[in-house]
């Protein structure tokens, strides 16, 4: 999932494994490869649910 900004032209927010508690109410459906390219780009992912780990992201 991706959490998004504060308004409509914000960047997201985090990134989030579905059905994660912290993800708040401006949250969004995405496919795997939607969210493995927001976290290559810098969008923070979930100290929580850690979206990097179960998706299999490797940074660098």
């Amino acid at each position: 999932m991706l959490e998004g900004g504060l308004n409509r032209d914000s960047p997201p927010a985090a990134v989030h494994v579905g059905g994660c508690h912290m993800a708040g109410k401006r949250w969004k459906g995405v496919p795997r490869d939607v969210a493995l390219r927001a976290l290559s780009e810098g969008i923070e992912g979930c100290g929580h649910c850690r979206p990097d780990a179960e998706i299999g992201y490797l940074d660098g």
